[in-house]
């Protein structure tokens, strides 16, 4: 499979009458009730691109949470936009949509059924795979298939405070809900040969296993994003999937050689690098 190329991911202009973009068109709110908050990528979707959401906000007194998936609707094709992806989207065909719940949100694989290849592995490189438990979170890269993401970005992070180093494990974990604040989640296909792929959700740098299979591949496929109920306000996590740039590069170095990223507080750097390596 070719490599993913590195492209600024926005929301399109076409979305549910609830829902308000900001001017860059990465954050997605939905302003008022519980539904008419479905959103859609602006371009579709490369084989094992991701599209990486966060949560950034929530509103209490709804039930139910975040759906994300696929499409092969063009939204501009659409007359208008369903209210809920969940069933109205998906009843009109070639969508696959997915709800995110507080809890059981990983695809358990039939015994035999895709040789056990179907959920996420991560390897450090030059070492051969391993998909324990207890190395998930240890190394570089996601694995899913012939699909390579580089972690980095996967993972959601607590607001910087007191108790930052806590938090940020429990993401690291998978220990807090998925529709917790601050969580991220992320929707992709991947290509399985003779014009069919698989969908998987990542949550938090874990892959929840093929949740819609032998997905016809020929259309264009958008990413979806129902900013549903509880989850009031989303923002999208750009990846880079090539060469990190030297700014992501010193990031990662100073953060490899420090306890928790609050540490940099004590570090006599620039006032602006340390924001950066704090927030990013």
């Amino acid at each position: 499979m070719a490599a993913v190329e590195d492209r600024f991911l926005q929301f399109h202009p076409v979305h549910g009458l609830n829902v308000r973009l900001d001017p860059s068109g990465t954050q997605a709110t939905r302003v008022e009730s519980f539904a008419h908050g479905v959103c859609f990528s602006k371009q579709p979707l490369a084989p094992g691109e991701i599209f990486l959401i966060e949560i950034e906000d929530k509103e209490l007194g709804w039930c139910g949470h975040l759906r994300i998936g696929l499409t092969a609707h063009d939204p501009c094709t659409l007359e208008t936009v369903p209210e809920y992806s969940l069933p109205d989207l998906v009843n009109l065909g070639e969508s696959w949509v997915f709800a995110i719940t507080r809890n059981h949100n990983k695809v358990v694989e039939e015994a035999g059924e895709a040789g056990g290849e179907a959920g996420g592995r991560v390897e450090a490189e030059g070492t051969e795979g391993s998909s324990k438990p207890s190395t998930f979170f240890t190394k570089s890269h996601l694995h899913i298939q012939n699909v390579c993401i580089p972690r980095d970005k996967l993972v959601g992070r607590s607001r910087p405070g007191r108790f930052s180093h806590i938090l940020d494990d429990l993401y690291k974990t998978n220990a807090l809900p998925p529709t917790a604040r601050r969580s991220r989640i992320g929707v992709l296909f991947v290509p399985r040969g003779q014009g069919k792929a698989d969908m998987h959700i990542v949550i938090n740098g874990e892959d929840m296993g093929a949740s819609a299979k032998n997905i016809p591949t020929q259309r264009p496929l958008y990413a979806v994003v129902d900013v549903f109920a509880a989850t009031k306000c989303v923002q999208i996590v750009q990846v880079e999937y090539g060469f990190s740039s030297l700014q992501t590069l010193c990031r990662k170095t100073i953060q490899k050689h420090i306890v928790h990223r609050m540490a940099l507080d004590w570090l006599e750097l620039p006032e602006l690098l340390k924001n950066y390596c704090k927030y990013e």
